[in-house]
């Protein structure tokens, strides 16, 4: 364990050269998701495709056997970004072994990449594997890559992490990618994203406001 650890290099998210992936997040994929509930799910998948709007983040979409069960994205995320490179698949599973999608990725001349899908132990692995043998950095956003069962999903993120790969919740990338509330994007920026897709924190902030506007001390209340 000591010397694993003292291999570990910690390289963090560049805003500058960071590129993000949406992998099979399609409609008929979602189906097959346990690992989380499904309203919490497609709003994980949503926050992951909008955080790169956020960064301007340049993105690509990737989608596969979309004219079978596997369905299309859904139109939210094509809608997010609709000049981002969309690239269907006929039947790669791995979607590196897809030509195109390769060259829409190198296209962006990033070497950090930020991608998620569905399946966790499938379309977000297999790709994530391929891409730390060419040579990149990667982010797997563990919120928005979706497996069959809890266990599979560990287990693949156990996988990639021992290839690897960086496995982040969405939070994380979201704050890796900001580094410092009183950057550019900051505050200003990201406190609407996560008002948005984060109610944890959305809420967090909201109480704040609501204190520093209107809130009064309690009897008994302190610090």
């Amino acid at each position: 364990m000591a010397n694993t650890a003292s291999k570990f290099t910690y390289e963090r998210i560049d805003k500058n050269n960071a590129v993000l992936l949406v992998v099979d997040h399609q409609v008929g994929l979602f189906q097959l998701v346990r690992d989380f509930q499904a309203d919490e799910y497609r709003n994980n998948i949503f926050a992951h495709a909008a955080i790169a709007k956020v960064f301007s983040l340049p993105t690509v979409l990737t989608t596969s056997a979309e004219t079978g069960p596997n369905g299309p994205l859904p139109k939210e995320i094509v809608e997010m970004h609709p000049n981002a490179p969309l690239i269907k698949r006929n039947g790669e599973v791995d979607a590196w072994d897809n030509k195109d999608f390769r060259d829409a990725v190198k296209a962006t001349g990033k070497k950090q990449v930020i991608l998620a899908g569905i399946t966790t132990d499938v379309c977000t692995a297999f790709l994530a594997l391929s891409l730390i043998a060419e040579g990149y950095t990667v982010y797997a956003n563990a919120d928005a890559s979706g497996a069959m069962s809890k266990r599979i999903a560990d287990d693949a993120n156990d996988r990639m992490r021992a290839a690897g790969v960086h496995v982040y919740s969405g939070f994380a990338v979201a704050c890796d990618l900001m580094r410092d509330w009183r950057n550019t994007p900051g505050s200003a920026e990201l406190l609407p994203y996560f008002d948005k897709y984060l109610a944890q924190y959305a809420y967090l902030a909201r109480g704040h406001a609501a204190a520093i506007d209107r809130g009064a001390l309690l009897p008994g209340e302190t610090e």
